[in-house]
């Protein structure tokens, strides 16, 4: 008897704080998350990059005893100063591209990765009024292009995810709920094949030194906004119609972001996820909901009230002048 009261209780006092537990078991699960990612990463990119230190070594040692005249001290400054201009997207070798990092085209770019918050890093402003005009340009821009966003992808979902939905559930008879997957599911393949698989064949081809595999990373890591900056096109040397390939990457970027989103909010509509994602989300009670009926109807009473004591007063306003007609018109007909 006390055993099973007991765990009627448990199941009564899991099922009160079920919202709480589900959230403390989604906060555990992306820890262990990030470190299952730290954990990966480390294993495989150790030992590459541990090679990568011995190559880089073995040449340092190997440039200082074919030319014994330059001292290690000098060689570490010009490579300090080399490496500080690479950084800023200024290259001193002679196959490097001999274009202008800040022209039209260049810089049109750039503002397209700064509002869209990819930022490769390529390419970052020199001087301080540069800096200066990029945080300004970020803190209007950002939040501008969020609306702009979010209300193009609001437009583009009623087209092409809600009217399409609705029109095979009513003309059709289909469930909402299979449709609504069955779409969503075709609707994430026509965006992955049309804004990854052919645009990474695309830039195989025009870029020289990248493979399918690496220009599929391109495409991804672009479109989701993680914008690491190792691979950037349109920055090879001698590359042709380079100002075209830039504006072309750009409408590319913004349309791809744009499909993207309009993918995630068609699937953030689906009635499974919808019910999934209430599992994490904290409950009103009902104290809570009985208090602001309570408070709103206190609110609809007293503007009632008021109404009600403001027409008592034009009444009593306009008592006197009624009172003195009537008066006129009964002693009227007795004085007659």
């Amino acid at each position: 008897m006390l055993q099973s009261l007991a765990g009627s209780s448990c199941v009564r006092l899991v099922e009160r704080h079920r919202s709480a537990w589900c959230f403390g078991f989604l906060v555990l699960g992306y820890l262990l998350y990030l470190v299952f990612g730290a954990v990966v990463f480390s294993s495989v990119e150790l030992p590459y990059e541990d090679l990568l230190r011995q190559e880089l070594r073995k040449l340092k040692r190997r440039f200082l005893e074919e030319h014994e005249c330059l001292s290690e001290q000098q060689l570490e400054q010009f490579l300090g100063r080399v490496l500080e201009a690479s950084n800023y997207g200024v290259s001193v070798l002679s196959n490097a591209s001999g274009n202008w990092n800040w022209d039209f085209t260049s810089a049109l770019f750039f503002a397209s990765t700064v509002l869209s918050t990819t930022g490769y890093g390529h390419t970052v402003p020199l001087s301080d009024g540069g800096k200066a005009f990029c945080i300004i340009y970020s803190v209007i821009g950002i939040p501008f292009t969020l609306l702009f966003l979010t209300a193009v992808v609001q437009r583009i979902t009623v087209h092409v995810t809600r009217r399409p939905v609705l029109y095979f559930h009513i003309r059709w008879g289909f469930s909402k709920q299979v449709v609504a997957i069955v779409h969503a599911v075709l609707l994430g393949f026509v965006t992955v094949s049309c804004f990854f698989f052919i645009p990474a064949a695309v830039f195989s081809v025009l870029e020289d030194d990248w493979n399918f595999l690496e220009s599929f990373y391109f495409c991804f890591i672009s479109l989701s906004t993680i914008g690491l900056g190792d691979y950037v096109p349109g920055e090879g040397y001698n590359q042709k119609f380079r100002e075209l390939y830039k504006i072309g990457i750009t409408c590319y970027l913004l349309l791809g972001l744009i499909a993207m989103l309009v993918v995630l909010e068609t699937f953030c509509e689906l009635h499974e996820l919808k019910k999934f994602r209430k599992m994490f989300y904290v409950k009103k009670d009902k104290d809570e909901d009985q208090v602001h009926i309570i408070e709103h109807d206190q609110l609809s009473f007293s503007s009632i009230t008021d109404q009600a004591a403001g027409m008592k007063e034009d009444q009593k306003q306009n008592e006197p002048f009624v009172a003195a007609q009537s008066s006129a018109c009964v002693d009227g007909p007795v004085n007659h």
